[in-house]
């Protein structure tokens, strides 16, 4: 029986942690805060309830592998999950409005070719199956095995990109999403539609390779899900099951540095002086400087010199505004709607420079869930826009708050009628509360690990050039969101258990 330390109790944390204790280890999770979940949040008040973190869980068949693989007791008897439909409705800056069906690759076709025009539809389908291309072609090593050592291979981009003919001037290839946008979609909206899908993710569409394209691709294919009780009831299970499995838990213990000892990790220092010993030691919080022994925060891996994810810039946060509403949820609402910004580029510019989108593009949630309000003559809706982190703009600053918040209730008038006259009250969250909650560098929120680049969008990897110590988490291999996560829960328990011959599930 193995010691292991776990740093942080986030999903990817918390994957590992359950996975780890089954393999027969003693597991201890040492978290700063006083929940578990990371990101994964919950705001209550006078009966509303809302996530403060993702609001919609894609790829459900990592979290069914963890239930499985944790316990005789499957997913679906621990949480009560539903496929949205539609998957999404998108408002966009010229008026045009369209319902994207859950999982329907038809159902897309027809829906934009009926809101868009004649072969709108069929350039976006043609599109899907480009992406589907580069998800056959980088899906195993980018999201399944660990970071191969020659991880050189997924900097070349996977995403087929037509070839552009142009008169008197050689052919031209799609390399970054904005170029599939211009180049390849035959409509400004649908360009609108894809950038949308970046940016939600905190990627830049100027700079995310092609290969981003993986991510509508995935939403559209295996669907989107609505967790009974917020994704906040899905993190409330996977603890559960890391108590079941007989994990510790210590609450309100911050982590001041990993220990070395004899060339490898072998504990852990709290803030308070107290020293735990480990035969492993699993990060799965952000590596905050210092943390780690002789080690960068970004070199903490075994890829030498890896970029920092992003290509350098900033790694931007979310801007959310809680709104308990009176009066009913209509029954004709749609538990997503995309509210596009009228200037793309203005945007882009703004959020990844460093300030304020003027016309930021907004995602309102209105889940048809009896326990986040207080009864059926009211509702719960959260508006969250990608915005600068913390640091590049002073989101402390009360003022601006106000006003940024306004913003977002203003440009979702058209989406959710009357919402101002409605509002009981709004609860503001900017980078800065997401900074205190899970320790992240101004608040960011990491982006899913995306092959092409030269390798600017890896993460690093989860097994380290300290002996013993491991990284799970939105931070390390393969990136952020919630499927991601619980996928580098899966691959450092396999490192741990299996050794270094471990190659991912088969």
């Amino acid at each position: 029986m193995a010691r292991i330390a776990v740093i942080g109790a986030g999903m990817g944390a918390m994957a590992a942690a359950a996975r780890l204790a089954v393999a027969g280890n003693q597991v201890t999770v040492y978290e700063r805060s006083e929940t578990f979940g990371g990101s994964v949040g919950r705001y209550a008040r006078d009966g509303f309830m809302f996530d403060t973190g993702p609001s919609l869980l894609h790829l459900p068949a990592v979290y069914r592998d963890l239930f499985v693989k944790t316990g005789k007791e499957p997913l679906e008897r621990c949480v009560t999950m539903t496929q949205v439909d539609p998957a999404s409705h998108h408002l966009f800056a010229d008026g045009t409005a369209v319902s994207l069906p859950n999982a329907s690759r038809a159902g897309v076709v027809a829906a934009l070719d009926s809101a868009l025009g004649a072969r709108a539809g069929g350039s976006w389908g043609e599109f899907l199956d480009r992406a589907r291309d580069a998800w056959d072609r980088s899906r195993r090593p980018l999201l399944e095995e660990p970071l191969r050592p020659d991880w050189e291979v997924l900097g070349r981009d996977p995403y087929p990109a037509l070839r552009q003919r142009r008169l008197l001037r050689s052919a031209r290839l799609a390399g970054t999403v904005a170029e599939v946008g211009a180049w390849e979609l035959t409509d400004p909206r649908l360009a609108a539609l894809l950038d949308g899908y970046a940016l939600s993710y905190g990627l830049d569409p100027l700079r995310a390779p092609a290969s981003a394209a993986l991510l509508p691709y995935m939403e559209e294919t295996f669907g989107s899900w609505y967790v009974a009780g917020g994704i906040r009831a899905l993190a409330q299970a996977v603890y559960e099951r890391c108590l079941a499995r007989k994990v510790t838990f210590v609450f309100g213990a911050e982590v001041a540095r990993v220990v070395e000892r004899d060339g490898r990790a072998a504990g852990v220092e709290l803030a308070t002086g107290t020293v735990t010993e480990a035969d492993h030691v699993v990060l799965g919080a952000w590596p905050h400087p210092g943390l780690i022994p002789g080690q960068g925060i970004w070199q903490s891996n075994d890829v030498t010199a890896q970029p920092r994810p992003g290509g350098g810039t900033a790694v931007p946060g979310r801007f959310q505004v809680l709104l308990s509403l009176r009066g009913a949820r209509p029954a004709d609402a749609v538990h997503r709607t995309v509210v596009h910004g009228a200037d793309g580029a203005a945007e882009r510019e703004a959020v990844f420079g460093g300030r304020l989108a003027a016309g930021p593009t907004v995602t309102v949630i209105r889940p048809d869930d009896p326990t986040t309000r207080p009864d059926d003559a009211h509702e719960a809706v959260t508006l969250t826009a990608t915005v600068a982190p913390h640091g590049a703009v002073d989101w402390t600053d009360g003022a601006l708050r106000e006003r940024y918040a306004a913003t977002l209730i203003e440009a979702v008038g058209a989406a959710v009628p009357g919402i101002r006259e409605r509002v009981l009250h709004a609860e503001v969250r900017t980078p800065a509360e997401s900074a205190a909650d899970t320790g992240a560098e101004g608040g960011s929120v990491p982006a899913p690990a995306l092959a092409g680049a030269g390798g600017a969008y890896l993460h690093p990897s989860n097994r380290t050039r300290l002996p013993g110590l491991y990284l799970a988490g939105g931070w390390s291999h393969p990136g952020g969101g919630l499927a991601h996560a619980g996928m580098s829960g899966a691959l450092v328990a396999g490192l741990i258990v299996e050794g270094d011959g471990f190659r991912g599930s088969q």
